[in-house]
């Protein structure tokens, strides 16, 4: 890419993620390939039998040379902060969301019943991590899986404080900031679920979906998983989670035990750890894309991550030269 192709990207870029909306970004004739996913909690007993539930064991291994591996010179506080986040010396830990972690399966008791409830990215229909991201390095399959290229992660968190279930997780040590300004840029690099895009890319299952015994974790046609799921709760007298939460999503739970007592279960669980990993299931929440500050963030940070997507791009095709 020559200058006037740098300029031509950055552009182009920051007027789409300004003016575009998603539907308006696809090709008319491109086939619909967007898949969802429904998580019956009916079904999911948290494979009480198995030391760990097969779907993160699954998880933790179809992604484990994908996990972070820091660099003990780089685990330094986020400056000016005094602290940082390190989870390399408890990479086992898989009761919680974690970068080592990108799924896990949460064991309550709501209305009197117990509910094992796996928990991993919603994979939203307009993603705010995406459009927040001030370097641009947060993409969306066609598949409609949400992923980070922590190639290029700065680890600043705006991704987690924008999502609305806190779900992307950071490590310091690793990251791209480590080879630009160590003490004075970036905290690491964010990790999460991506829905197992290539698996998607190329028509095939998602790891924790072939993994489950109980086949309480399916992937589809998005439009047809969303009609099933809705079909099952009927059926049970049962509730949804993830159709209009975060302003729509591409994961639909299923329930016999409305969300709210299954929220307010997980709050009194966690008691006073305010600790990230561990997501409440608030009903009804809200994109944090809308409202003034959200908009005024967007058309500020979209040429910021305009001009680092086209930076990325140069800097992948001299690696690729």
């Amino acid at each position: 890419m020559d200058r006037r192709g740098f300029f031509k990207t950055t552009a182009i870029g920051a007027l789409s993620g300004v003016a575009l909306k998603p539907s308006e970004a696809k090709a008319a004739n491109e086939p619909n390939r967007e898949r969802g996913s429904i998580i019956d909690l009916t079904l999911c007993d948290g494979c009480a039998n198995l030391p760990t539930p097969a779907c993160v064991g699954a998880c933790r291994k179809k992604n484990d040379d994908r996990f972070p591996n820091p660099n003990p010179k780089y685990l330094m506080d986020y400056w000016p902060q005094k602290r940082h986040e390190d989870w390399s010396n408890k990479r086992g830990v898989t009761n919680r969301l974690t970068p080592y972690n990108w799924t896990y399966v949460e064991k309550i008791e709501a209305d009197g019943q117990t509910v094992f409830l796996p928990r991993r990215c919603m994979h939203c229909d307009d993603p705010a991590c995406q459009k927040l991201c001030p370097f641009g390095v947060i993409g969306k399959s066609k598949e409609g899986a949400v992923s980070i290229d922590v190639d290029f992660c700065m680890g600043g968190s705006k991704c987690r404080d924008v999502c609305p279930w806190d779900i992307p997780q950071r490590q310091a040590g690793v990251g791209i900031y480590t080879k630009i300004a160590p003490k004075f840029m970036g905290g690491g690099a964010m990790y999460k679920c991506d829905m197992c895009a290539d698996l998607l890319a190329n028509d095939q299952k998602p790891a924790c979906e072939t993994a489950c015994p109980k086949n309480a974790i399916t992937f589809g046609d998005k439009a047809d998983m969303k009609a099933e799921a809705k079909r099952r709760a009927a059926l049970i007298g049962g509730y949804l989670y993830g159709v209009s939460e975060g302003g729509g999503t591409s994961t639909f739970y299923v329930s016999k035990i409305p969300f709210e007592a299954i929220d307010n279960a997980i709050a009194a669980k966690k008691g006073d750890d305010k600790g990230y990993g561990r997501p409440q299931m608030p009903v009804g929440v809200a994109s944090k894309l809308k409202g003034a500050n959200a908009l005024f963030a967007a058309v500020v940070i979209a040429p910021i991550a305009a001009a680092a997507s086209a930076a990325i791009a140069v800097y992948k095709g001299d690696k690729r030269d």
